[in-house]
């Protein structure tokens, strides 16, 4: 069982920024694709960010474009969240995501076999 855990949350102004981190438990050089994720108070949890182990082909919602960065470091077996220009619609639990098995979607929540416990970001105006 993979075990990943995030960090990096925390509360900020709107236009701050943040590094989310997930460190995981086994060589992400071995997966598919890893992701994270957001769930928003009230809301279903949605992807933000993936990125394709092997090709580093990326994903970004249409929300986050142009202010969120993926990145995947398979040495330290990590994947970042960088978040720049925050604004308070970011606010939610965030969670990280891997995927090891199976098929190459890596779109939806059941596509993943593996999740941390989340990390909150709170940003206000």
């Amino acid at each position: 069982q993979v075990q990943l855990v995030e960090s990096g949350g925390g509360s900020v102004q709107a236009g701050g920024s943040l590094r989310l981190s997930c460190a995981a438990s086994a060589y992400t050089y071995g997966s598919i694709c890893m992701a994270w994720f957001r769930q928003p108070p009230g809301r279903e949890r949605e992807r933000v960010a993936s990125i394709f182990t092997g090709s580093r082909g990326t994903y970004y919602a249409d929300s986050v474009k142009g202010r969120f960065t993926i990145s995947q470091d398979n040495a330290k077996s990590a994947v970042y969240l960088q978040m720049n220009s925050l604004k308070p619609e970011d606010t939610g639990m965030y969670y990280c995501a891997a995927k090891f098995f199976g098929s190459v979607y890596c779109r939806t929540v059941a596509d993943f076999g593996a999740w941390g416990q989340g990390t909150q970001v709170t940003v206000s105006s």
